[in-house]
């Protein structure tokens, strides 16, 4: 008999852990939402969607173990796998739409350009779509990105050796190939004959609030951040599938040993 509480004892304690981590997971969502509100909903509902989840499951895992109800654990067990099977079909479904897409070494200049055809078609559908586009325009390609570059750098030679990420690279400046000449890190001379078909060359503005906020390359600034979000939320996701998995294990052990106590009980 003491052996079957073994797995009681363990699965009580791995769940009373995991009740500790899903608090934690969940504040650090509701601060998340409240610092960013609803421009990282894409990464916040998420995490509070698996905290909130994980608290009651570790809560139904707790008492389940600790009072040997097999009913309690049996649901504790479909609701696990079924928590599995959801994080699985989700850092799959992540990995697929992150895999493609990566940034263009340009000659004479230190960061990468960006081209929206380079990512998955999930990517470029939300974009593409012209209120989505209008909600991650106003949230992660503010005004006030562009024009602080003149602060960053104060020549031209500084702006080219420069670290601009994916969004100041794809929104504060036309593509290269469009072949205008860069006065300073805000201004280019578009008296120039366009060298290019892409439609970004036309699209851009030296004017502050213009920009290149609705080019392609824009877009593809964004998808580039978005990409990388969602990786490190995929690597997240490994490591809580894998604890997962263990957590299912005892569990089942748990669910036997409860089985067992009740039949020595009755017999």
């Amino acid at each position: 008999m003491g052996r079957y509480r073994i797995s009681s004892f363990v699965i009580t304690w791995i769940n009373l852990i995991t009740l500790i981590a899903s608090l934690a997971i969940l504040s650090f969502g509701i601060f998340l939402a409240a610092k960013h509100g609803d421009c990282e909903k894409f990464f916040t509902a998420p995490v509070l969607v698996i905290g909130a989840f994980s608290l009651i499951l570790s809560l139904v895992g707790c008492v389940g173990a600790w009072r040997d109800n097999v009913c309690l654990l049996w649901t504790y067990l479909t609701v696990l796998f079924l928590l599995i099977a959801g994080v699985a079909v989700f850092t799959v479904f992540a990995f697929v739409v992150t895999s493609k897409g990566a940034g263009h070494a340009i000659s004479g200049q230190a960061f990468k350009e960006y081209r929206l055809g380079d990512y998955s078609h999930w990517i470029q559908k939300q974009t593409n779509d012209p209120a989505r586009w209008k909600h991650l325009k106003s949230c992660f390609v503010q005004t006030s990105l562009c024009n602080e570059l003149p602060k960053k750098y104060h020549t031209i030679r500084s702006m080219r050796n420069g670290k601009l990420s994916s969004i100041e690279s794809g929104c504060c400046r036309p593509p290269s190939e469009c072949g205008f000449a860069m006065k300073n890190s805000t201004f280019y001379d578009l008296t120039s004959r366009i060298r290019s078909s892409n439609k970004d060359c036309r699209t851009y503005k030296n004017d502050r609030e213009t920009k290149c906020y609705n080019c392609d390359s824009c877009r593809a600034g964004v998808a580039e951040y978005l990409k990388k979000k969602w990786r490190r939320m995929s690597t997240f996701n490994v490591v809580l599938f894998v604890i997962l998995i263990v957590v299912y294990s005892v569990g089942c052990c748990a669910r036997r040993s409860a089985s067992r106590s009740q039949y020595y009980k009755i017999y």
